[in-house]
């Protein structure tokens, strides 16, 4: 039996986790030193084979993954060693190597100050960065061969230390610590406060983030509460998370979160952003979207998504406007053919939120909202902007918002060359974009309905490459220019000239390219209309 058990609830499976030797003594070793959460391997009696097969399967990812590093790590370490100070991998590099998906992003905790670090690592990295040492933490690119493959690191290297908020201020007061176990319960979950001391490569596991991490859950490495209050941003973490990972939160962190939310809002709006896409390009979006709005944090970050549960009237039935935008969310994500795209997956996301305030009840019992997708777009820009949003973003995702019906406008009869110029000229670059908002915006029940509108709109993509094909469509502008309009006007620049290259642009929506002689018909006869 050993010294010490998991007694968590829903982590207890008769797994003992307070140590590690055995199998890896390559990552853990160490545990003779007695140091609580420094650990060796050994099993309770009562473990079962499930346990023991994933506790194997761990441990494999966490060799293939470290070892990967091991030559950049290792480098590393001993340079710290040598100049008198400790260094661990930490936080997210090690929870993602347990995982078997550490990247070349690696994060390293140290009890040297940022001075020194600085003066640790640049004879020996490919470039530094300062940007946030003003909260201990010093960047650096390492480029390293690993195996027959030349690999770029980027590392980050961060003082020990703790973080508080007041009730006022917006950035983190910063204070130094001097041993690795007071740096890591500062740490945010369980399964991001794990290190492996180097280079002795000692795994140090004070809070139990390993038994967590098997159990796939979040908790937090004190209470709850205590951690929020430090840090309000971290409730968004846990959201965050549980959609990257597919963990489910511990039910006292979601009571902690729905006790606090309103802390979010001493948060700057760039933090939240940044966790709010991190979350949105997640694996699993759905899942932190609903607990946002489930704990209220919604309602402070993004409240036009919580808006969007509309209550529902016996005599009038229409979709579940919530629950709709999350599907078109999953079949937007579905349809992604070059990674995640968070223009998209914003569309997605807020391309329904002006229904609530369009919504109306019609006397025939039907429910109405008319020309949401304009109020929609307007209400995309004013929370992108709140958010800290680039401006090309937010022009965007509220121009794809306000185009998300434009489709539905044409009816299901045949479209005109016309409408599918306009078509095209209204969508630009976003063009294929719009193509996967508007078949993700389908989720009706009705299998006839569905597939008819999906012909519908196979026949439009068709009716695209045609006329591409014959016109150029993405490049649709006047037959002649504005050096052409002067000279067969005989004007000078001046407001004038737009007019006419408006006249000559929807001429050419409308009609196709013309040959230059009528096209300077088309504007002379114009220009003698205009007096």
């Amino acid at each position: 039996m050993c010294a010490y058990e998991e007694e968590r609830s829903g982590t207890s499976q008769g797994l003992c986790l307070q140590g590690y030797q055995g199998m890896y003594p390559w990552i853990f070793n160490g545990g003779a030193r007695g140091r609580p959460g420094h650990v060796t391997f050994s099993v309770v009696p009562n473990a079962n084979e499930d346990n023991l097969s994933a506790l194997s399967q761990v441990q494999h990812r966490a060799v293939s993954e470290l070892l990967r590093v091991a030559p950049v790590a290792g480098e590393l370490a001993r340079r710290f060693q040598a100049a008198g100070f400790s260094l661990a991998l930490v936080g997210g590099s090690v929870r993602d190597a347990l995982l078997g998906r550490l990247g070349n992003d690696l994060d390293f905790t140290t009890d040297a100050r940022p001075e020194d670090v600085l003066k640790i690592v640049r004879p020996w990295a490919d470039a530094v960065w300062e940007v946030g040492i003003a909260f201990g933490t010093v960047g650096v690119q390492k480029d390293a061969r690993v195996g027959d493959v030349d690999r770029s690191f980027q590392i980050e290297v961060t003082t020990y230390r703790s973080e508080a908020y007041d009730r006022t201020s917006r950035k983190p007061e910063v204070s130094y610590g001097d041993s690795i176990e007071e740096d890591l319960v500062r740490r945010d979950f369980t399964v991001n406060a794990m290190a492996v001391a180097l280079p002795e490569k000692e795994f140090i596991d004070p809070h139990g983030g390993l038994g967590d991490l098997a159990a796939r859950v979040l908790r937090t490495p004190g209470t709850p509460e205590a951690s929020f209050s430090d840090d309000p941003l971290r409730m968004m973490r846990a959201a965050r998370f549980a959609a990257q990972l597919d963990f489910e939160v511990a039910p006292e962190v979601v009571a902690a979160m729905k006790e606090m939310s309103g802390r979010i809002e001493i948060v700057s709006a760039e933090r939240v952003r940044d966790e709010l896409n991190k979350l949105i390009l997640s694996a699993h979006p759905r899942k932190g979207l609903a607990l946002l709005v489930d704990t209220g944090l919604a309602d402070h970050v993004l409240p036009e998504l919580p808006a969007l549960r509309l209550e529902s009237d016996e005599h009038h039935r229409h979709k579940d406007v919530y629950e709709h935008t999350l599907i078109v969310l999953e079949q937007a994500i579905e349809l992604e053919e070059n990674g995640p795209d968070l223009t998209l997956r914003l569309a997605a996301l807020l391309h329904d939120i002006g229904k609530p305030r369009t919504r109306r009840f019609e006397n025939d019992g039907r429910v109405s909202f008319h020309h949401h997708e304009v109020v929609g777009a307007k209400m995309t820009k004013k929370r992108m902007l709140a958010l800290k949003y680039s401006n090309e973003l937010v022009k965007d995702v509220s121009r794809l918002v306000e185009l998300h019906l434009r489709f539905h406008g044409y009816g299901t009869g045949e479209w005109t060359d016309s409408a599918v110029r306009r078509y095209v000229r209204d969508a630009g670059p976003l063009l294929d974009r719009l193509h996967k908002l508007t078949r993700s915006d389908c989720t009706t029940r009705n299998k006839r309905r569905a597939a008819a509108l999906s012909r519908a709109y196979d026949g439009l993509e068709e009716r695209i490459a045609q006329l591409q094909e014959q016109e150029e469509l993405d490049s649709i502008r006047p037959d002649l220019d504005g050096n052409q309009i002067m000279e067969i006007l005989g004007v000078t620049p001046g407001p004038v000239i737009g007019r006419a290259y408006k006249f000559l642009l929807e001429l050419r929506l409308e009609n196709g390219p013309m040959e230059h002689e009528a096209a300077v018909a088309a504007l002379k006869e114009w220009w003698a209309s205009e007096g």
